[in-house]
């Protein structure tokens, strides 16, 4: 079924797909700050540049003025990336205390998120980290001299555990302990790794080694810590009621109408729906998509992607 979105995230998300304005869809020519994070390969990419005020004396009091991303991520993925810009526009921050922007401060601002939709948070909060970094290089910051640590060349340097999404050793280690995580389900909903094939769960030097490794092989934290009353879980929500196949065929409609399309016109495409047969929707791109060497991607990328996520998670989309 769709994913439970606050509605907030999925205002967020009509805003930026339309254009609205205000919104940070989009890219900055020759940015100050540029950065990327994810695999197009994996579904889920995010680059983000900003541009900055610069101090006429000292550059770490430049104030980021402007910030803009790309994704080829889904809902959660374009919520999180315009909380992020929103949070450093209105925050007035440099870029070294934009550094100070965590993940649950965008799930915060967004209401929350899915649990399996943390990592699209956790992807902003790496993204920008990856522009500090450059915005640095280029004025010639000595971040390490600052106190400040940036794991830019992290996932290229060393072992790989999930190859699905090509995370390394060194990065998952870092994200298990700062976002605390306890359970491989835990790492899959913050990062994506061993969200595939699910190969590094309990291999050697995989996903539950790491957890042994971090915390200890009976699970009990290495380091002391305040200690933390444990709330009970939430009372699951109520499943919301089927759909009949004439309302599941006008919901995918709607879903084309309102975000697809609009999406594809900016670049002069189109899609038109041939047929519907259960979950699987048989489209035929239009107008500049038509001819794409990309065609393929789109169709994965875009299409599905936002009716897996807004319809039913199920959907496949069929090339005619």
């Amino acid at each position: 079924m769709a994913w439970e979105y606050s509605e907030k995230t999925k205002q967020l998300f009509m805003d930026a797909v339309h254009g609205k304005p205000g919104t940070h869809l989009g890219e900055i020519e020759n940015p100050d700050g540029f950065g990327e994070h994810g695999s197009i390969a994996c579904g889920d990419s995010m680059r983000f540049t900003f541009r900055v005020r610069r101090h006429p004396t000292d550059p770490t009091k430049d104030v980021i003025t402007e910030a803009r991303y790309l994704t080829f991520g889904c809902t959660s993925a374009i919520a999180s990336s315009e909380a992020l810009c929103t949070l450093i526009e209105q925050g007035g921050y440099t870029p070294i205390q934009a550094l100070s922007i965590t993940n649950e401060d965008i799930v915060k601002f967004l209401d929350g998120l899915p649990q399996q939709k943390i990592h699209c948070s956790v992807m902003g909060a790496e993204a920008l980290e990856s522009a500090v970094f450059n915005w640095a290089q280029k004025r010639g910051v000595d971040l390490e001299s600052l106190g400040v640590r940036i794991h830019a060349d992290e996932e290229k340097e060393g072992r790989i555990v999930c190859k699905c999404f090509g995370l390394s050793e060194p990065y998952l280690r870092r994200k298990i302990e700062e976002l605390n995580l306890r359970t491989i389900p835990e790492i899959t909903g913050a990062t994506k790794a061993g969200g595939a094939c699910m190969a590094c769960h309990h291999a050697p030097g995989g996903l539950q080694d790491l957890l042994n490794e971090v915390w200890g092989a009976s699970g009990t934290r290495l380091r002391v810590v305040p200690k933390v009353e444990r709330q009970p879980p939430p009372e699951p929500a109520p499943s919301p009621p089927a759909l009949s196949p004439y309302q599941y065929a006008k919901r995918i409609e709607k879903t084309i109408d309102e975000i697809v399309r609009p999406m594809l016109a900016h670049d002069g495409g189109d899609v038109e729906i041939i047929d519907i047969k259960d979950n699987l929707v048989f489209c035929r791109l239009e107008g500049a998509c038509a001819g794409c060497a990309s065609a393929g991607q789109t169709l994965k990328l875009m299409v599905e992607k936002t009716l897996k996520d807004l319809v039913d998670e199920r959907i496949r989309v069929v090339q005619v």
